[in-house]
């Protein structure tokens, strides 16, 4: 299997080993979750058990220490048991492991999360609003933090909060006034104040409990405003936002999966043997081998850049603004490209099955909606496009001089 070239390192064997052990349950209650729109807390409770929750943090903070590359093959794997739990792990391994690898937040605050993360704490950014649209396109939060003495009160609401039924932090964005910026703050879920509005009510990632989160009046300590990100830098690179398309990747492999055994089992009475030998079931079989090879060659390629880069800048490396935009245009397409052929591979291994993969006992009609859902995961399709038309025409005027 072309997967299994990107399997580098003996621990990355060792916790596929270990995610296997839950292989069976998370495909079995994948089916109930997505009916009800329920979210897996068993699930999350089972990856908390076997320490997965703490698999970007750092080992000398007490976690498993993998790097984006590493990490990549683990989450595509969990995302072919459950896409729903996938992605909702997905988002707190990125968090954790952006955190840690740029030391965005005072060593204290690091520490401290760190020993809360070692002990199954999971977490997640809260962006998204519905006025503002996606974050990626520029939007003020309407969600405010005003300073009351040694306190920050913040009001607001955050839609599409992944994982929300379970997250213990939520890494919130909000305007403030008196400094006009955009600071990000962290909220334990025991805030008084805050709470859930279970909005989600959507036809893919059904078991991603992606609901509103509402902030009324909600203090925190003044050490709360952990960042305060500069957008003018003319790139912000992050690649551990890849653990994104490689949890849709893993869908479009369970697709894969279901076809190929579909064809080698199928036989209607109109031929002898099964589908699989039919010249049009293996054209579309091969395609789908085409699509998952080159959706893995730029995923897995511009994960392993991101990470020789990133190896270079502790080494004391400065990184250029031209360093940063080319591998940030690595990043970027490979999601594009991954997400794309995810959808992809789910319609052509829909085809391969016929009519059956319609019922809604059949998996495959979910892996379908699921990776659909890719397409609105930042950044979008047409960002990506617009950013390597600009780098080429800048690179091109900058020839000419």
């Amino acid at each position: 299997m072309v997967k299994d070239l990107f399997i580098k390192t003996e621990q990355q064997r060792i916790w596929l080993e270990k995610l296997a052990s839950l292989e069976e349950t998370f495909k079995t209650n994948a089916q109930e979750i997505d009916e009800q729109s329920s979210f897996p807390h068993e699930h999350i409770n089972e990856l908390r058990k076997i320490g997965y929750t703490k698999l970007t943090l750092p080992k000398e903070l007490g976690g498993e220490g993998f790097n984006l590359y590493e990490a990549i093959a683990l989450q595509e794997t969990l995302g072919s048991y459950d896409g729903s739990t996938g992605l909702a792990t997905a988002w707190t391994l990125l968090t954790v492991g952006e955190l840690f690898e740029n030391k965005y937040w005072e060593p204290s605050k690091l520490t401290d999360f760190a020993s809360k993360v070692k002990q199954g704490a999971i977490i997640n950014r809260a962006v998204s609003e519905v006025a503002t649209g996606s974050p990626i396109r520029g939007g003020r939060p309407g969600t405010t933090a005003k300073k009351t003495g040694s306190q920050w009160i913040i009001n607001g609401r955050k839609s599409y909060t992944t994982g929300s039924p379970e997250l213990d932090y939520f890494l919130t964005s909000a305007w403030i006034e008196e400094e006009e910026k955009i600071g990000f703050f962290l909220i334990h879920k025991d805030t008084e104040g805050l709470s859930i509005d279970e909005t989600w009510d959507v036809i893919a990632m059904r078991g991603t409990g992606s609901h509103d989160l509402v902030l009324n009046n909600v203090a925190v300590d003044e050490s709360d405003l952990v960042e305060l990100p500069n957008y003018n830098t003319g790139f912000k690179l992050n690649g551990w936002l890849l653990l994104i398309p490689a949890t849709y990747l893993g869908i479009a492999q369970a697709a894969r999966d279901y076809a190929l055994q579909f064809a080698n089992t199928h036989s209607p009475n109109s031929i002898k043997g099964t589908i699989a030998t039919l010249p049009n079931v293996q054209a579309l079989l091969g395609e789908i081998e085409l699509e998952l090879a080159t959706a893995r060659f730029a995923l897995y390629g511009a994960a392993q850049s991101y990470v020789e880069l990133k190896q270079k800048e502790t080494e004391g490396h400065e990184l250029s603004v031209e360093e940063g935009t080319l591998i940030l245009n690595a990043v970027n397409t490979a999601k594009h490209v991954v997400t794309n052929a995810a959808i992809t591979v789910a319609d052509k291994a829909m085809r391969v099955v016929g009519a059956k993969s319609l019922q809604r006992t059949n998996p495959l009609q979910r892996y379908y909606r699921d990776v659909r859902a890719g397409l609105h995961n930042p950044p979008m399709d047409d960002i990506t496009i617009k950013k390597l038309a600009e780098t080429a025409l800048k690179e091109n005027e900058n020839k000419g001089r």
